[in-house]
């Protein structure tokens, strides 16, 4: 296996950070990585082996012991050095997350801010993993919590985060003292490779942080290994179900994200302009391709068709094309395949009985015939028996769908097995609580249309939307992270 330095070419075949260098994967198995917007192929990526897979694994393990009694001050300052080059790196961050992605460059800008707060808060580690005490528990003897760190942690990564997610864990899982392997998305494993150039800079000790390429061979490595101690995954719920089993088997810690179906409530007294203005963002932002995107919208017969009208307006007026080109509001979708399965979707929508009232599958963008672009769609008509009711799209398409009452919403959003997140566009605050109080999403928004907790609350989710106990990010990251040790001292 080869070593050196990482620089990207125009076709490049990425690598593997293991053990503080880059390295040639020995992998015959090349996929390329293309340029959703433009369809062209910007890199080839090699699905790694099983041995170069444990040896991230032997490196990380290796580290551990070193890393863990670094005291907690000093491995705080390397994610104070990350924040400050990923400041300097800002706009090149968001750049390469179009390029492999295809969201606009406002939103891949605000994916590296989101990515740079999880930093920012792991940069507190000290205090955050702070124990508890107590004094005479009984005569002469005291109590005390103090939390460690277990060894060698993983992320099996998305596609449609490419950037920011694995900062979901990453930073917390390695101030608190372990060593962790991120295993990107095949389909956008750039995003990685540059930021672990960031980690290069740095100079963490040998087999603190390793990068690994790859897809199924390599998650079942790490699944697998004695030497691994948790995962960290964010996905679709089928295969976030298969490693949550897998994980489990093997006594291993998991905080498994899955899909979503997100519901948002309109009551009659919303704002209607406001509520349409933020519809438009949740539904269409990042092309849909988002777990916290709004799908199904449930709304009151007397505000129907005021808000359709608003919301099919505003709905034509998204530009869609190339995220790097100026004023362009939405990008493509991530690939050839994923856009098949949207069509798909609008197909069934046709087929069962909902009324299209804006069909994005006809759109043209000029300049970019290769892309895989869908407009924003919108299904009237809606009902919860239909495909498009049910099931994740994760694209841009919105439905509508007609509620007598507040009682009928919650239940309809309730019959989904998915609890993700949830919102109310309401002027009351009877209605909000009661939504808050009642509704089984474990992101809940009133009067917002993207849940997204900032980096110090955790990433929530209920039902099929997420499997385990601990969510990344915030308190539950540091408590996910490490083991709590009662210790209990009585001197003679």
């Amino acid at each position: 296996m080869g070593c050196g330095t990482n620089i990207l070419t125009d076709v490049p075949v990425l690598k593997n950070y293991i053990d503080g260098d880059w390295c040639d994967s020995e992998s015959k198995e090349l996929r390329d990585v293309v340029n959703p917007a433009t369809g062209e192929i910007i890199a080839k990526v090699p699905m790694s082996t099983a041995d170069e897979t444990n040896s991230a694994i032997e490196s990380a393990n290796n580290a551990f012991e070193r890393w863990r009694v670094t005291i907690p001050v000093s491995r705080a300052r390397y994610f104070f050095d990350l924040k400050n080059l990923m400041e300097e790196n800002f706009e090149s961050l968001a750049q390469w997350i179009v390029k492999e992605n295809g969201k606009t460059i406002d939103e891949a800008r605000g994916e590296v801010r989101r990515g740079i707060e999880c930093v920012e808060v792991s940069t507190g580690i000290p205090s955050l993993m702070m124990g508890v005490n107590s004094e005479d528990i009984a005569i002469g003897i005291d109590e005390m919590l103090i939390r460690q760190p277990l060894g060698v942690f993983f992320a099996l990564a998305p596609f449609n985060f490419p950037n920011m997610v694995p900062l979901w864990f990453l930073p917390f899982a390695v101030a608190v003292g372990n060593t962790y392997i991120v295993k990107p998305s095949p389909q956008t494993p750039i995003s990685q490779v540059k930021l672990f150039e960031l980690f290069d800079e740095l100079d963490f000790p040998p087999g603190v942080v390793n990068l690994v390429h790859g897809d199924v061979e390599v998650a079942n490595v790490l699944l697998d290994s004695p030497d691994t101690k948790g995962v960290s995954f964010v996905g679709s719920t089928p295969v976030g179900k298969l490693v949550y089993e897998r994980a489990s088997k093997s006594g291993k810690r998991a905080q498994v994200q899955g899909g979503a179906k997100n519901f948002l409530l309109v009551m009659p007294d919303a704002d209607l302009e406001r509520t349409a203005s933020a519809l438009m963002t949740s539904c269409y932002g990042c092309a849909g391709e988002r777990c916290l995107a709004g799908s199904v919208i449930l709304v009151f017969e007397e505000i129907h068709e005021p808000l359709m009208k608003q919301l099919v307006e505003m709905a034509r007026m998204i530009k869609v094309g190339n995220g790097l080109d100026e004023g362009i509001q939405m990008g493509p979708v991530i690939s050839a395949k994923a856009k098949e399965r949207v069509e798909w979707y609008i197909d069934q929508g046709v087929k069962e009985g909902a009324t299209l009232v804006l069909d994005g599958r006809s759109i043209e963008v000029e300049r970019y015939p290769d892309g895989f672009f869908i407009g924003p769609t919108i299904f009237d008509n809606v009902t919860p028996e239909m495909t498009i009711a049910k099931e994740e799209i994760f694209g841009p398409v919105m439905s509508i769908m007609n509620v007598k009452g507040f009682d009928e919403a919650i239940d309809i959003i309730h019959a989904n097995p998915y609890g993700n997140a949830s919102s109310i566009f309401t002027s009351s605050g009877k209605w909000s609580r009661e939504f808050q109080y009642r509704v089984q999403a474990g992101n809940v928004g009133i009067n917002v249309g993207i849940v997204a907790p900032v980096a110090h609350f955790p990433f929530s989710g209920m039902k099929d939307s997420f499997f385990g106990t601990l969510h990344g990010q915030g308190e539950d990251a540091i408590r996910f992270f490490t083991e709590s040790k009662v210790v209990i001292t009585r001197w003679f």
